[in-house]
């Protein structure tokens, strides 16, 4: 199987990429903000939970987005394997999500992909789809970059985490959809050959 961590901040392009390597190797995307907002609308008591802290523009606590996770993860799926869109992003998430793939799918994570692009980039990026998207934390500036702050001082550990396993790997999500998507791509094959 390929076990992919697609990793980058809010507007980096994780969610347009992740179709991308869904359509290419036949995998199924599991994506915290899409699990969160499936709970959210539907009033689920982890969607209000979760919802108290994406309108403050903070990170959901590691347990609720851990619990919707497995949920998902146990969900029989005829795929090459799983996209990790928006998890893990602290250490303890990342044991968690090892112990995940390790003990419900008898495997292991391939390879985090972290697509990098500059802050003032993601806020025009992220206040565009808040016209469109009907996001709150989309419309606010100083939510935004609050939601960036928090993202990096978060996620450090656990880029470093996969860099001490020898499977992070930086791709510049700047640039036009297909040519970042061929550079994901050749990434992938490295470790699916």
């Amino acid at each position: 199987m390929i076990n992919i961590v697609l990793f980058g901040p809010p507007g980096s392009g994780k969610g347009t990429q992740a179709q991308n390597l869904i359509e290419k190797f036949n995998l199924k995307q599991i994506s915290t903000g899409d699990l969160f907002r499936y709970n959210m609308k539907n009033g689920t008591a982890l969607g209000i939970l979760a919802k108290s802290y994406i309108d403050k523009g903070e990170l959901v606590p590691d347990q609720v987005t851990t619990d919707m996770l497995i949920e998902e993860v146990k969900k029989p799926t005829n795929t090459n394997g799983f996209i990790f869109d928006g998890y893990p992003r602290t250490a303890n998430q990342t044991d968690a999500l090892e112990t995940i793939v390790k003990d419900i799918l008898n495997d292991e994570i391939s390879v985090c992909l972290s697509l990098i692009v500059s802050d003032e980039i993601l806020v025009e990026r992220l206040l565009k789809r808040g016209e469109t998207s009907g996001r709150t934390d989309d419309s606010n500036e100083e939510i935004i970059r609050t939601r960036i702050k928090e993202y990096y001082t978060k996620t450090a550990e656990v880029a470093e985490l996969y860099k001490q396993q020898g499977k992070y790997v930086e791709v510049n999500g700047v640039g036009g959809i297909e040519e970042i998507a061929a550079k994901l791509f050749a990434e992938v094959e490295k470790i699916s050959l």
